[in-house]
């Protein structure tokens, strides 16, 4: 390995982004020092492109953003999708089929690289509300690729609704969360936040050994477990503690920036 990471690797929510919806300056400041020791960085997140253009904008429009969760390459210079695996509209009818079956009262929604839309089931929260996300009908719904499906049910935690909605959709899709609330992320087979970066980082010539990856929830795993240093900041998952080769500080406390500060001269 080099002396210091030639790509650093970072989730947003709940990782650089503070709870109350900001990036620090200090968190900015810090990975232009990662790009001024000639190294690269890329943000990786399970947001889809639409709503990052404020993030692009703190970043000063530089670099690349891993969207939904892997399925989409966002160039955040020219606010362009550049790459996209998406899941199919009869994988998506099979995946809703099994999870309407294991999960009564589940409700769906996809992501699109420029849109959304939902059953008339699914509760939206975040960054939609229940009055502006399209409920289209079955047909529209699952007749074009998809980069997310969405499962939500309120009635179970994350962990929970995870357990049951893996074994149904093995071999199918991958399933991963990233929510405080019932709500499971599915990208295509195959799919995640560590293949979308592994793809990013060998068009660079760089090797996993030579990436570090910040994350804190389940959907961060991927990424974690393939690159050589993973670090889990102290609010994570326990699953994403556990499985990080270090723990530091937490998203509220700059955790991220007073890593790379020690790292990158």
């Amino acid at each position: 390995m080099n002396s210091f990471p030639l790509l650093v690797a970072t989730d947003l929510d709940g990782t650089i982004v503070r709870s109350d919806g900001t990036i620090s300056a200090r968190t900015v400041a810090a990975f232009a020092r990662v790009e001024a020791a000639g190294a690269r960085f890329t943000l990786v997140t399970g947001r889809p492109p639409r709503v990052m253009r404020a993030i692009a904008a703190a970043f000063g429009h530089r670099g690349t953003a891993i969207c939904s969760n892997g399925a989409l390459e966002y160039d955040m210079r020219t606010d362009a999708v550049t790459a996209r695996h998406l899941i199919a509209p009869e994988t998506l009818v099979a995946a809703a089929r099994a999870l309407r079956a294991a999960i009564p009262g589940i409700g769906l929604a996809v992501e699109r690289p420029d849109s959304r839309a939902a059953d008339d089931v699914y509760q939206a929260v975040s960054f939609d509300t229940n009055e502006s996300i399209p409920r289209p009908g079955e047909q529209a719904l699952f007749g074009e690729p998809a980069a997310k499906l969405l499962a939500r049910h309120l009635g179970y935690a994350p962990d929970d609704l995870l357990a049951v909605a893996t074994p149904v959709l093995d071999g199918l899709v991958s399933v991963s969360h990233s929510s405080a609330v019932g709500l499971v992320e599915i990208a295509a087979a195959g799919v995640s936040k560590g293949t979308a970066v592994a793809e990013l980082a060998a068009r660079a010539g760089i090797g996993a050994t030579d990436v570090l990856a910040f994350g804190d929830m389940p959907n961060d795993l991927p990424l974690l477990v393939w690159a050589g240093t993973s670090c889990a900041v102290a609010n994570a998952h326990p699953a994403v503690l556990a499985a990080a080769t270090c723990v530091i500080g937490g998203h509220d406390e700059d955790g991220v920036a007073a890593y790379l500060e020690r790292i990158y001269p």
